[in-house]
């Protein structure tokens, strides 16, 4: 047989054999460098144990090849396994994947402390330092059932239960642990540098929280210590980018146990910051036709059953009453567009009418786990830019489009549009039984929204499974600092929800014609947008949203009814000004001010009070030299008018 090794050439062997076999004629003193393998140009990893049994090609990985990091924590994986079992033996394994930066394993066990953590990493320590081998071998699923009957392992036995009978299975062992697995795994443990068990936390088997709770155990590893500092470095740094650090630090949230978990508190500066999305939304989408509303915050469950939400959507309802035992039983909303719907029902519309485009800041209520919540941007009760157009069929597209131009107008003004990332939401046509509506509905509108997102030039990706149960999606995504991926902006195409709730409109020839719907958001959950600005601008807002845009700060007493009086004709142009009146050195005042954030100061002294100046600060530049107040005031104005992401208002190059 003969094998193609890439970077060593042809090499014949005999027939079958493994790629650890190859290994031995082309390097066999670096064999415990090679972590995994492709074959025949094929992208998947495999295993080193794999057995060749035909004319190939091999292309050999080793520790330099960053691929190999999954195969590294793969491994690092099943070492933390085995440390829980040795220190905890009534633990019992579930799964325990690589993941983009590290690895977890579930456990049905107890939550883990860190001391807990610390031992296992203890424990793993002395496993490794064993250099201990892994063994692959492959079973018949008979086999591996009464291995892991006899193990006590249910969940491994749930799992082979679900395979055919007649698989094969293939096991990997290091001493005493066996698990279930394809692989590929290091050859033993000696490549293993560098790993840290970073965190515990709560998640349910299967990912189904109607199933048993589980502990999980996160960690990451490196092939070397010097690249796992760093990262945990990184991870380090990216703390002090949270926002749940800055935005707690600077006032503007907070949280209380005796609340509840995704409950945050805004204080001042956050609320401030919120109203003026807000108004700034509101005002925008007036200017592009909406009608205001408010509706209720709950609804008898009988509005949710004509929509579908309370049989597609109650887990995440918090619901209030029983079914069995109350005649009425009620939801806080998790959306408001079938409220909406009934506004559009409250009078008959005509072909002449449509659109309705209808915008409401609504605060909605989502039963998410505990385990989901975070700071700002997971949170239980949220307030959202929510939209619906009832629209005619010959409509839906344009308005679309400008649904869609609403979107990269708010992305763009906050500074942000380069921050997203845009996907086709599609449905799953393997699992029909999450959605409403027929395959020729689903694939016409998912057709519709693909040929706009080309015609804008807009580049985006399609997810199967990711739409909302009545229509396809555009949902606009962003990371936040730890790279998880949330949905920022929504626009849905609906072509069914009419139907639900027998909604038409008079066509030009007197007929009744069930109309689409758009169901959009402006800039979405205002919560998590300022979640996403804290960490985007780390506080330091443009001008235009800051809660204080200008603190005014005289250098003694003597100047302070001079700093009163700026201050007052500040705040009468609309600017956000604030005065230091506390006995502090200037120096400390400035200071402060930076560490707040805030972009503007104004220092006042002897020479500002006699000319009637303002001595201008920044937080970019420092110090900017005096000007008359109403020069600095009209460039302010201007600057807060036109929205700049950019301070207007700097040292001259």
């Amino acid at each position: 047989m003969k094998v193609i090794v890439k970077n060593f050439g042809e090499v014949s062997v005999g027939q079958p054999c493994s790629i650890i076999d190859i290994i031995k004629q082309v390097n066999p003193e670096g064999l415990n460098g090679y972590c995994a393998a492709k074959i025949d140009n094929d992208p998947k990893l495999v295993d080193l144990r794999t057995t060749l049994t035909t004319d190939c090609s091999v292309e050999l990985l080793d520790t330099t090849n960053k691929e190999c990091l999954s195969v590294l924590r793969h491994t690092t994986a099943h070492i933390m396994a085995e440390a829980v079992q040795n220190l905890f033996p009534e633990a019992k394994i579930t799964i325990g994947p690589a993941t983009e930066n590290g690895y977890f394993y579930d456990f049905d066990f107890r939550p883990f402390s860190r001391e807990d953590l610390d031992a296992v990493e203890k424990e793993m320590k002395s496993i490794i330092k064993k250099a201990t081998r892994l063994e692959r071998r492959e079973v018949t699923r008979n086999e591996a059932l009464e291995m892991m009957t006899r193990r006590g392992e249910p969940y491994k036995v749930e799992l082979l239960e679900a395979i055919p009978e007649g698989e094969t299975i293939t096991i990997y062992q290091q001493n005493n642990f066996i698990d279930l697995c394809r692989g590929p795994h290091l050859l033993n443990t000696r490549p293993i540098k560098g790993f840290k068990l970073l965190a515990a936390s709560s998640t349910y088997w299967r990912g189904d929280k109607k199933n048993k709770s589980l502990s999980r155990i996160h960690g990451t590893a490196f092939f070397s210590k010097e690249d796992l500092e760093a990262y945990l470095q990184y991870l380090e740094d990216v703390k002090n980018h949270d926002h749940n650090k800055i935005g707690r630090e600077l006032e503007y949230f907070t949280t209380v146990d005796v609340i509840g978990q995704g409950l945050p508190l805004l204080m001042p500066k956050g609320a401030k910051v919120v109203q003026t999305m807000q108004r700034w939304i509101e005002d925008e989408e007036t200017r592009r036709g909406y009608m205001r509303t408010k509706t209720p915050l709950f609804a008898k469950s009988d509005l949710y059953k004509i929509s579908g939400h309370w049989d597609h959507y109650r887990d995440k309802m918090f619901v209030m009453g029983d079914e069995e035992k109350d005649k009425e039983v009620f939801a806080l909303r998790p959306m408001t567009c079938p409220f909406q719907y009934y506004v559009y029902k409250n009078s008959q519309k005509s072909y002449r009418d449509l659109p309705c485009r209808y915008g409401e800041t609504s605060t909605l209520f989502r039963k998410e786990d505990s385990g989901e919540m975070h700071g700002l941007t997971r949170v239980r009760q949220f307030t959202i830019s929510e939209g619906h157009l009832i629209v005619r069929p010959d409509q839906m597209v344009e308005e679309f489009k400008g649904c869609i131009d609403l979107a990269k107008y708010c992305l763009t003004t906050l500074g942000l549009q380069n921050d997203v990332t845009w996907h086709l939401s599609k449905w799953d046509p393997a699992d029909t039984e999450k959605y409403i509506g027929d395959a020729e509905t689903w694939n016409q509108t998912e057709q519709h929204i693909r040929d706009i997102l080309n015609e804008l030039n807009i580049p985006f990706t399609e997810d199967v499974g990711e739409a909302a149960f009545y229509g396809p999606k555009v949902d606009i995504n962003a990371k936040n600092v730890y790279g998880k991926e949330d949905t920022m902006i929504t626009v849905q195409w609906d072509a069914m929800l009419a139907y639900q709730y027998d909604m038409y409109y008079i066509d030009k020839d007197g007929s009744k014609v069930r109309p689409n719907i758009i169901h959009r958001t402006s800039v979405g959950c205002y919560e998590r947008t300022l979640a996403w600005l804290i960490e985007k601008y780390e506080g330091a807002f443009p001008t235009w949203l800051m809660p204080e845009q200008v603190r005014v700060l005289p250098i003694s007493e003597k100047f302070l009814d001079y700093a009163e009086e700026v201050t007052k004709a500040l705040q009468q142009n609309g600017i956000e000004a604030a005065i230091d009146r506390r006995s502090e050195k200037i120096g400390y005042k400035i200071r402060e001010t930076r560490m707040q954030k805030v972009p503007y100061a104004l220092l006042i002294g002897q020479k500002e009070q006699d000319e009637r100046l303002v001595a201008v600060w920044n937080r970019k530049d420092g110090d900017l030299g005096q000007c008359a107040l109403d020069q600095f005031t009209d460039a302010l104005c201007k600057e807060i008018r036109t929205k700049s992401v950019e301070l207007t208002i700097r040292k001259e190059a």
